[in-house]
């Protein structure tokens, strides 16, 4: 009797120990999904700094009499910016964005109304995206893959509705703070003193910000910086991000 009741306590601990690793292998798993899910979620504020590469990028829900004068700057010194649209503007200056579109620049999402997203649910959140998806691609037949949040908002809701949306979620690594009018060679300070290999600049059109453009391009290419869009600027992490959605 006692050897019968040996072996069943030995069955009995060794169920225990599998049921201890099985814990543990949830929970592993648990950890990683969650991993995943943030990882997704998380905004992009900047490229790899292994190339010396830099992205501009500008905001528009105003300032549409400064757009011809920046295209024409930034036609003179072959460069390609983002440009991250308003659905608003979007309905009201159609002709600028095909312009933009025309010119070879890449065009982004910057929200339909100009909300303040972290008060918005993520429905709401979503409601806003699409409606100016609908109307960027109504105007040039192409579908933004970059959303960039007004007031640079990051809160949850609107995280997921850019998830839910398919957008690559866009901040930046350098602020011009030109909405706020300094003199162009605070601008041209700004950027020129902070640049970094996969830096992401933050612009609005500003009379300023046309004014400094032309300094800004030609001190950063004489530093040896190349420019190109934020979807170029940040293309290798995009696919490393995929490739590790598709092995989890």
């Amino acid at each position: 009797m006692m050897r019968i009741l040996f072996i069943r306590r030995g069955r009995f601990y060794k169920g225990v120990l599998w049921f201890f690793i099985a814990l543990f292998l949830i929970g592993l798993g648990v950890l990683a999904t969650r991993e995943k899910y943030e990882r997704t979620l998380a905004p992009v504020y900047r490229g790899s700094d292994r190339d010396k590469k830099i992205a501009l990028t500008c905001n528009v829900f105003w300032g549409e009499e400064y757009i011809p004068k920046m295209l024409e700057v930034l036609e003179d010194h072959q460069v390609k910016i983002t440009f991250f649209v308003g659905g608003t503007w979007v309905r009201d200056f159609p002709d600028l964005l095909k312009k933009m579109d025309a010119a070879g620049h890449e065009i982004g999402s910057h929200g339909y109304s100009h909300p303040h997203p972290d008060r918005l649910s993520k429905s709401g959140n979503l409601r806003d995206m699409q409606r100016a998806e609908k109307l960027i691609y109504d105007t040039i037949n192409k579908r933004p893959q970059l959303y960039a949040p007004p007031y640079g908002e990051r809160g949850p809701a609107v995280l997921k509705a850019a998830q839910e949306q398919g957008y690559t979620f866009i901040l930046w690594s350098i602020d011009t703070i030109d909405w706020q009018r300094p003199s162009p060679d605070v601008i041209v300070r700004r950027v020129v003193e902070k640049a970094h290999n996969g830096a992401i600049v933050l612009m609005h059109p500003t009379a300023p910000t046309v004014k400094a453009l032309p300094e800004i391009i030609k001190q950063l290419k004489k530093e040896g910086y190349q420019f190109v869009t934020v979807g170029e600027l940040i293309q290798n992490l995009v696919q490393k991000s995929s490739q590790y959605l598709t092995i989890s």
